[in-house]
Formats: C-alpha cells, structure tokens, sequence
C-alpha cells in the first residue's frame, strides 16, 4: 500500500469524506459565531458589574473565537460550504471577525501546506525553524534573536499580537495586485467596524472586551498550530526526498486533546488528516481518521506532549528528530567520558 501522491489509494479512500454537507456546516457557525459574538456582548454588559466577571468570560469567549477561526481556515481551502463562491465570501465576512484578509491568508496557508517538512522551502507560512548546523553557523545576535523569537513569553505572549493584529494589516511588496486588495480592502472594512463600535461602546471598553478574547484566542491558536509540526519526531526532510504524503503522516500530528478542547479547536488535532486531504470539513475530520487504517500509526500527542513540544527549538539533521537549545549544545560539546 503506497501513501505517496502517485498512487491513488488515499485519494479514493477519502473523496467521499471531502464533500461538505451544508445544514451540517450552517450548524458550525451557529456553534462558533453566535456564541463568540453573544459572550462578546455579555462581556461588555459585565463591565458594569466586575471586570472579573468580564474576564471570566472571555475565557469561553476565547475558545468560540478559535472555532470561528477554525471555520475561516475551512473556507480558505474551500471546504466548509459546497460553493466555492459561497467560501470565499463566507471567509471574508469571518476574516473580519479574526482580523486577517482572507485572500492573502488562504494563499500563504496554501504554502505552507505545498512546503510543511521541506527543508529547502521553509519560511512560508510555517514557524521558523533552524537545523542545528544553521543556528551554530549564525552570528550571536542572529542566535539571540532567534532565542527570543522561540521564547514562549514572546511567542504566546507578544506572537498573538503579531500575527493578528499588526501582521495582516501589512501588505507584503512582492504581493500580487489582488493580494494586495485583500490586504487593503479588510483594513479599510476592520477600521469602519472598530471605528463604529468604539463610536458605539467608546474605545476603552472596546479594548477592555476585545483584548483578553485575542490574546488568549491567539496564544491558543499559536499552540496549537506550533505542537502540530514541531513535535519531537517531526517529518524534515530535504527537497529531493520531499514527500506530501509523508509530510502529511508522518510531519502532522494527531493532537488528541480532551472532547471540549477538541470541540473549540474545530477537530484541528486531527492534523495528519487534513494536511493529506485539506478539502475535507473539519468535522468531517474524526470520522475520516477512524475509518482508515492510514492514520492509525501516525504520531500521536496528548495535551502533556503538546505542552512539552514547546521546549524543542532546532532540527537536529545527525539524530533526525527535533531537539532543545541544551541537547545542541550537548551534541556539539559531548561531555567527556
């Protein structure tokens, strides 16, 4: 049995897994938007009673908002609704709910499932990641400034501000025309909507309302997409040995969270799954690992795994696995016997 892209197996094992449903895909918004935006309003009548109380909220407010994200993630590889006009609308209007411009967004999210596990074309919508040899090669503020950026204080702390908040409202030079559009066209509509809504509640309750959701939504979603590839065992390889398939399985873990956690991340722990096939609706995703025994020797990690992938920084290209900034270190200055 061949899990490669040239034979066909896999394909036709999971077509019929690929085909969204629409009542179940209406059931999704109205478990991820209606909820993000009820609790938002509720946050805001808190105010008046205890800020406790609003940041109380903004911790299920945060898990809905994920889902939401989860949903727009769905429409940039047209999967959540039959229509690929309806999708790429539908990704739009929850673009701005997530503050990212979708068009721009789905076309680096499609590079980086054209290049997860690819040595040779890392830096396109992944998490930076150095080999070993390349980070002892580098200068010492180069090998700071990665320390830093690898630090989990500034990747789940400042990193959701980054990637949320400042970096979709950058248009990239090299962009295309239409690109480009989608980066300008949702700033203008992100400014109109937070403009009236500050207009409306005044800014300083906006904020007090809107931070806590994305900070905690986005170091969440960080997580969760940084545990998924960064894992200890993770598929690295360069570009002539370079496999889809095996950058699927073997580079995509199957997160296995608890069923409340997995309910709010949408079933994005069923990573393998969907990086072999991106068409299939996200809960459709569960169903699709069960019934095929293709993914049932794929790495699996707990929530306890998870956490700990936070402490590996570099690919170790001699022991072919993912290593701490000390098992490095150790590995160019073994101890002497």
């Amino acid at each position: 049995m061949t899990t490669h892209p040239g034979g066909a197996f896999w394909r036709d094992a999971l077509a019929p897994y690929a085909k969204p449903h629409l009542g179940r895909s209406l059931l999704d918004l109205a478990t991820s938007v209606v909820p993000y935006l009820a609790l938002s309003v509720l946050m805001y009548m808190s105010l008046e009673v205890s800020y406790l109380l609003t940041l109380a909220i903004a911790i299920p407010a945060s898990g809905f908002l994920v889902r939401t994200f989860i949903l727009f993630h769905d429409c940039s590889h047209g999967s959540l609704l039959p229509s690929k006009r309806a999708n790429i609308w539908l990704g739009v209007v929850l673009g701005l709910l997530v503050y990212s411009p979708f068009l721009r967004w789905r076309h680096d999210h499609a590079i980086h499932h054209a290049t997860s596990g690819d040595l040779d074309r890392r830096g396109g919508g992944d998490v930076r990641t150095l080999t070993v040899a390349e980070y002892t090669a580098m200068p010492w503020r180069s090998r700071l400034a990665y320390r830093l950026f690898r630090n989990p204080a500034v990747m789940f702390g400042v990193g959701p501000i980054v990637a949320l908040v400042i970096g979709p409202r950058i248009v990239p030079r090299a962009a295309r025309p239409r690109l480009r559009r989608s980066v300008i066209g949702t700033n203008f509509a992100l400014l109109a909507m937070v403009g009236a809504l500050c207009w409306l509640i005044g800014w300083r309750d906006y904020l007090l309302v809107q931070s806590p959701t994305v900070l905690l939504a986005g170091s969440a979603g960080i997580w969760l997409f940084y545990v998924q590839h960064q894992f200890e065992d993770a598929y690295w390889e360069s570009a002539d040995g370079w496999s889809y398939a095996d950058a699927a399985l073997r580079g995509s873990s199957y997160l296995k969270l608890p069923k409340v956690l997995q309910f709010f991340s949408g079933n994005i722990g069923l990573h393998h799954v969907h990086h072999l096939s991106a068409r299939i609706p996200n809960y459709n995703l569960q169903r699709a690992h069960d019934e095929n025994p293709i993914f049932h020797e794929v790495p699996i990690l707990s929530m306890r795994d998870g956490m700990r992938c936070v402490r590996f920084k570099l690919w170790d290209e001699e022991s072919r696995r993912m290593v701490t900034f000390a098992q490095a270190r150790e590995a160019r200055h073994p101890a002497p016997a």
